[in-house]
């Protein structure tokens, strides 16, 4: 196991040093889901959401909070991020809607927080624009599902 690369020889946190990099193409794609009462996934697929679409509205979210990422987390590098992709998709079986996002570019750093942040802001987003209809919804499975590029390689979650 590697260690923890933001933390130095005497435990204290630290930007790590990405200059010495080369430049690879890396993406990431994390996913996440909001549970929610059918009716309140009726209402939204409906378009009857009091707040408007909150579709829409999670979507642009998203990206903008991956555009943001190295303002809400401390030691990310702030990165030119050539695409995000936010998808949110119903699935009756939570029932809820589940959202996946997409981060790429071509740098000397990774893209897996940036995944992660559109996919909880996006579910954030959600949870907000509906919860007149439902305070009981749950936000859960935020997790990083596959990461390609840089020296590790490529990474995929376990189904």
């Amino acid at each position: 196991m590697a260690g923890l690369t933001h933390i130095d020889a005497a435990g204290e946190a630290h930007m790590v040093d990405v200059g010495d990099k080369a430049e690879t193409a890396r993406s990431a794609t994390a996913e996440g889901f909001v549970r929610m009462k059918p009716e309140t996934l009726g209402l939204i697929r409906d378009g009857n959401a009091v707040k408007g679409d909150v579709l829409g509205t999670a979507r642009l979210a998203g990206i903008m909070a991956a555009k943001k990422t190295s303002d809400l987390i401390p030691l990310c590098h702030p990165l030119m991020l050539t695409k995000v992709s936010v998808e949110i998709t119903e699935d009756e079986t939570l029932p809820g809607l589940r959202v996946n996002a997409t981060a790429k570019l071509t740098g000397k750093t990774g893209v897996e927080m940036e995944a992660l942040t559109a996919v909880s802001v996006a579910c954030l987003t959600i949870y907000d624009m509906a919860k007149a209809a439902d305070k009981g919804m749950e936000i859960g499975g935020v997790r990083l599902v596959e990461k390609t590029g840089g020296k590790s390689g490529t990474y995929r979650a376990e189904p």
